[in-house]
């Protein structure tokens, strides 16, 4: 079963600073037909004005993923970490135990632009820990990336839940395919562009949740980019 969710039916939040669309329910937005996927529980894309940003804030047990699409985002923890990531950079903190942090607009006169991802645990009570990476562009190009993962193979970050990352990029004749293990699940979600799905045309925004299907197509792109999630059921 494919079922798409347009981009246009997401949450949104304008505060001036910052503006965010939630693919799920978060904050002051609850739709009781998006409370997460699996163990995926939040996809919020955030635009961040210049300057501005997410004061210290404490997150505990969450796999929380920052994808950057543009701009520069800066992060700082209670861990001691401290850094800039930009696009083609990939984030992963594990709260564990518990941990204080902040992220910022690095810019005096850009915005910055990101996806920040939750992913739930299969462990609790771990020691929080931080690490990023960078994937270029020509590494996604016409592939499936894999781009984070539970045991950190091939240079995908490390996360503590038996979930798989990838992205990609596609254009023109380029064309991706993937298959799922029996009893797995999956989520896509167009960073930009557009795409076709096992027939479905996906655009900026938009995501497709996957249930008891055995294979994607990922046709027709223009000049997309996307993420796709393996996910348990």
């Amino acid at each position: 079963m494919l079922t798409v969710h347009q981009s246009n039916a997401r949450g949104a939040v304008d505060h001036g600073w910052l503006q965010s669309n939630h693919s799920f329910s978060f904050g002051h937005y609850y739709n009781p037909e998006q409370l997460g996927f699996g163990p995926l529980l939040v996809i919020n894309e955030d635009r961040v004005q210049p300057s501005r940003g997410f004061g210290t804030h404490s997150h505990s047990n969450m796999e929380i993923i920052s994808y950057v699409i543009s701009g520069a985002l800066e992060h700082k923890d209670s861990m001691g970490t401290g850094s800039v990531i930009r696009y083609g950079d990939v984030q992963r903190m594990s709260a564990g135990t518990g941990v204080s942090h902040s992220e910022f607009n690095h810019s005096t006169t850009e915005r910055v632009h990101f996806l920040q991802i939750w992913i739930q645990p299969n462990v609790e009570g771990i020691a929080p820990s931080y690490e990023e990476r960078h994937f270029d562009v020509t590494q996604k190009e016409g592939n499936l990336l894999l781009t984070a993962s539970p045991d950190g193979r091939d240079g995908s970050v490390l996360i503590h839940q038996d979930a798989y990352l990838y992205s990609s990029i596609l254009d023109g004749d380029q064309r991706a395919e993937y298959q799922f293990q029996p009893g797995r699940i999956g989520y896509v979600h167009i960073v930009r562009g557009e795409v076709v799905v096992n027939g479905r045309q996906l655009r900026t925004g938009d995501a497709l949740k996957v249930v008891h299907e055995d294979r994607l197509e990922f046709t027709q792109g223009k000049e997309v980019e996307f993420l796709l999630f393996d996910l348990p059921y």
